[in-house]
């Protein structure tokens, strides 16, 4: 598909993918219900830390019950889309996403290509965010079209829904018409569950693919070369959207004009934080403000036709092993505020801290 007209190229951010609602269970029992989809968790990360404007494509039945900063689009004839997300003990079948069993209970409608149309801009970076088959080929080229480089996280196009239950499996992205389009793609990202099924091989001829592998951090595959990017500690009370996460501040972090490595480390810090809450996370004020001054004082936000250079420096800064100083600093700041309760006095006997 062509753009009637070249729309005039603007910074900024494009996300898509669908809101859902996620039930989570333990032992046949719901032990919480809350908003979902990865664009949930990506937008809390952009609309918290990026340096440029974002804008979201996401598509709700009319069921949908949540108050989200980014109206979506409200389908006439579908409900929300809904997984039912079962942990063990008492799940002893062995599924796709770790640990537990990821059920597609209701799907809302797709995404299509007439519903970027009213989009008259260009866009620095699109993300492809996906999560219940509801980015099409046809949306994804259109989002190319849009958008100087695409960021696309795999499980939006390998994902299989069982016919009978909803059961989430993988399929080999070599199966799929969305293989086509890795020449078109710069980043793709993938859990260590997906990765077997991309083909890290083949796939890191043509773009860069960004493997997350939960406690041991991310690893970063590109044509001439990988490397390993450091975790941060986690309490894990909730797995979901921890992916999510680590891909808005890889974004944010480039925005920010960081190297790759750099922004996996950013990356990996916001996905360590969502595991220890439920749902998508409520970032601590003072933790954001930090990030944002050791943002800032690592690199200028990116500008100009120039900026799309920097998304492609794959080595590690010369201030790499600062920047992680800096970020293990801001875990262990917002740990002891946690622990004592928010009392300054108290945490800056142990951070520090001047009074």
């Amino acid at each position: 598909m062509l753009l009637d007209s070249a729309p005039d190229l603007v910074s900024g951010c494009l996300v898509v993918g669908n809101y859902c609602h996620d039930v989570l269970h333990r032992d046949g029992l719901v032990i919480g219900q809350t908003l979902g989809g990865a664009a949930s968790f990506i937008s809390n990360v952009l609309d918290s830390l990026s340096p440029s404007p974002t804008r979201y494509v996401s598509k709700v039945g009319a069921d949908f019950a949540y108050s989200v900063p980014h109206p979506p689009l409200i389908s006439a004839s579908s409900p929300t889309t809904l997984f039912h997300a079962h942990f063990p003990d008492s799940i002893s079948e062995t599924g796709y996403h770790g640990d537990r069993v990821l059920k597609r209970v209701r799907v809302c409608d797709p995404i299509y290509p007439s519903d970027l149309l009213e989009l008259k801009e260009r866009f620095e970076i699109g993300l492809a965010a996906g999560v219940a088959g509801e980015i099409s080929f046809e949306t994804l080229e259109r989002m190319i079209e849009l958008c100087r480089v695409v960021f696309v996280d795999v499980q939006g196009l390998i994902r299989s829904f069982d016919p009978e239950d909803g059961t989430v499996g993988l399929v080999p992205l070599k199966s799929t018409p969305y293989f086509d389009l890795l020449p078109q793609i710069g980043f793709l990202k993938a859990s260590s569950d997906e990765a077997p099924f991309v083909d890290i091989e083949e796939a890191r001829k043509f773009c860069c693919v960004v493997v997350t592998e939960g406690k041991d951090g991310c690893r970063v595959y590109w044509k001439d070369g990988e490397l390993h990017v450091a975790p941060f500690p986690a309490n894990q009370v909730d797995p979901t959207g921890a992916g999510d996460s680590f891909f808005g501040g890889l974004v944010v972090g480039l925005l920010w004009g960081l190297t790759v490595p750099d922004a996996a480390l950013l990356g990996n810090l916001l996905g360590s934080v969502t595991v220890g809450q439920v749902g998508v996370p409520q970032f601590d004020p003072v933790m954001l403000e930090n990030l944002k001054q050791v943002l800032d004082s690592m690199a200028a936000p990116r500008k100009g036709s120039d900026a799309n250079d920097a998304l492609f420096k794959f080595q590690k800064s010369s201030r790499h092993d600062e920047f992680q100083a800096s970020l293990q600093e801001i875990v262990k700041l917002k740990t002891c505020f946690e622990l004592s309760n928010g009392d300054v006095d108290k945490c800056g006997n142990c951070c520090d801290i001047e009074n």
